[in-house]
């Protein structure tokens, strides 16, 4: 597809931004739906961080993705917070309003919920419990979309004992602190189990959580995508739980940054999910 003059442009700043698979999710779908448009890595250091962002409308963006370290740095830089992004405490998608403000959203809730969705739809979350594994932005944002959905309890275990505690004030009384020595024996009850933590990333260790008490009908999920199947996620399924990969969640999170920007409601789908891994 040819980009014009007229082209309208988004795209995703991070520091470093080029692991980033955005620019391939995006740019799929505009040429999917033949807009003329375009989407594109920015890599901005922490320091320049203000200036980059303000210069957005100036440079003709709709706005942006945010990801590591820029998520929590932004909220006090945009002109207004959504709901979700102001609970959550962290932003994901900056949006450049009409009259050049920038507001700034959080789209891992309802990303993360609408994975689940697709791909475990017998999944009950109305009256369900959960163990969240971790307690930084990606354990916020997933443990907000949780509540929303209907979810009654939510156990939580992080390394770091005062992480856990203060996350778990932050969601009261939905969220139970868990101590990271404990994790193992409190699964026995749970419908969903969720590891918001780096660990099982490539280039990191695996998390380390023994599954033999983990009823056969939880679901496990976990929010890294490189690998695609943790070993998490490998152990689940191999004792016959349904697991759900982090792909699913980078896909549908971005969805409302799409419309906002480029004016379509762009489907997620397998086609889709192979390109983003390049099959």
């Amino acid at each position: 597809m040819t980009i014009t003059g007229k082209a309208l442009v988004a795209g995703v700043m991070g520091w470093p931004v080029g692991h980033s698979r955005s620019p391939r999710l995006h740019n799929y779908w505009l040429e999917r739906y033949g807009i003329d448009g375009a989407y594109v890595p920015l890599p901005v250091r922490p320091e320049h961080l203000q200036a980059a962002l303000r210069a957005l409308p100036k440079m003709g963006f709709r706005g942006c993705n945010l990801t590591v370290p820029h998520k929590e740095a932004a909220m006090e830089i945009v002109d207004r917070l959504d709901t979700a992004a102001r609970h959550i405490g962290a932003i994901n998608t900056v949006v450049v309003e009409a009259d050049g403000s920038l507001t700034g959203r959080n789209t891992d809730a309802p990303g993360f919920i609408a994975n689940l969705q697709q791909s475990a739809p017998r999944l009950r979350l109305d009256g369900a419990t959960a163990m969240v594994i971790g307690a930084g932005g990606a354990a916020r944002g997933v443990i907000a979309g949780l509540i929303e959905a209907g979810v009654v309890e939510i156990k939580l275990s992080n390394r770091t004992q005062e992480k856990t505690a203060a996350l778990a004030r932050s969601f009261d009384p939905y969220v139970l602190p868990v101590r990271w020595e404990c994790r193992a024996d409190r699964l026995d009850d749970i419908d969903l189990l969720v590891n918001t933590t780096s660990l099982g990333m490539e280039g990191q260790p695996p998390l380390d959580l023994p599954l033999d008490g983990l009823p056969p009908k939880a679901v496990v999920t976990d929010v890294v995508y490189a690998p695609l199947e943790t070993e998490l996620l490998a152990k689940a399924r191999a004792r016959g739980n349904v697991t759900v990969d982090g792909l699913g969640m980078l896909l549908h999170q971005a969805v409302p940054g799409f419309q906002a920007w480029f004016g379509k409601t762009p489907e997620v789908t397998e086609e889709l999910r192979r390109h983003v891994l390049g099959l």
